[in-house]
């Protein structure tokens, strides 16, 4: 996979925050593009996160080991940030891993390179503020949800905001995000 243009790295990023080409331009330096297989671990339980991805097609999700088996905690899919960000903000190792639902490509900036970016201008401040609030509204809305919506609830919006993208994931990784059992799931998909 090629890095894409500055133009390019731009226009996915305009949602996020806005910037002069000329700014994308030295930032799209530091953009390293990666490829993951389906099932692909990308940051291993035990180890430290130390960069911020954005995907540009497939799926990744956030797991925790309890129980004997792999708790999704979250989801991400194209045109989104994603990262074991509470590794990357204590830049220390924790329980989580992130792997690969599918083949997936991202554009990665490593900690080192954002560091530089900082010395060097305040895009890499303002990358990263956009980045950090994105991962932590996404946060929040789930965590409210989990309080205030049943699994079914839960899917439902799921289903409207994101048809498609449900049906690219595994049952068990949507059951297990919900917080309910396969045939759990299945029944709430039967009622619906």
């Amino acid at each position: 996979m090629e890095r894409p243009d500055a133009l390019h790295i731009k226009q996915l990023f305009d949602a996020y925050f806005e910037a002069p080409l000329s700014m994308w331009e030295s930032f799209s330096q530091y953009m390293r593009p990666l490829v993951f297989k389906k099932n692909e671990i990308i940051k291993a339980s035990g180890e430290t996160e130390h960069q911020i991805g954005f995907i540009l097609k497939g799926s990744i999700g956030v797991f925790l080991w309890t129980d004997n088996s792999p708790r999704c905690l979250d989801l991400f899919y194209e045109d989104y940030f994603t990262c074991d960000y509470m590794s990357y903000i204590e830049s220390r190792p924790t329980e989580m891993f992130t792997q690969a639902l599918e083949t997936t490509e991202l554009l990665s900036i490593r900690r080192a390179d954002i560091d530089a970016l900082y010395d060097d201008n305040i895009i890499g401040l303002k990358i990263m503020r956009a980045a950090s609030q994105t991962l932590f509204l996404h946060k929040q809305r789930q965590q409210i949800e989990m309080l205030t919506l049943t699994a079914e609830e839960r899917y439902a919006k799921m289903l409207h905001e994101t048809p498609d993208l449900i049906h690219r994931t595994a049952s068990k990784h949507i059951a297990s995000y919900l917080g309910v059992t396969p045939e759990s799931l299945s029944r709430i998909r039967k009622k619906l």
